[in-house]
């Protein structure tokens, strides 16, 4: 990809690529060397260092075993860019593992340079993910 894509075209190409559950893409969308923070006391709180630990052990390893499978449904009502920074809100709706309900908002702050993301702080309502995804936590 060459670094003239716009970096908000970077996350919709990686956000398309979240909801269609194409793991490749969603691979391709990281910088070797990323980052992906969470600030929280969660038990998935970050840093998260690099492409494979972030696509392998986060997303599809810690966050995917808190869900039922394919019940993620995503909304991404907000997304503004300015230089290398996209800012990005979505709304995460899900059944857990457990079969709960869940329904959470999410605001994250994505680093996109040569046509790569190398760095997201993402932020929860980490109250409600501690009492719905980790329970034993309260």
């Amino acid at each position: 990809m060459s670094s003239s894509v716009r970096p908000k075209d970077v996350l919709h190409r990686h956000l398309d690529a979240l909801v269609a559950g194409d793991v490749e893409t969603i691979r391709d969308s990281f910088a070797d060397d990323a980052t992906w923070t969470i600030l929280s006391e969660l038990p998935i709180a970050g840093p998260w260092l690099g492409r494979d630990q972030i696509v392998d052990d986060f997303q599809g390893g810690v966050v995917g075993a808190l869900f039922e499978a394919g019940s993620q449904l995503f909304e991404f009502p907000t997304i503004i860019a300015e230089g290398d920074s996209v800012a990005l809100e979505w709304r995460v709706q899900a059944r857990t593992a457990v079969g709960q309900s869940y329904d959470n908002d999410y605001c994250g702050f994505f680093v996109i340079r040569d046509g790569k993301i190398v760095a997201v702080r993402e932020y929860l309502d980490t109250r409600y993910a501690a009492k719905v995804l980790f329970h034993d936590l309260e």
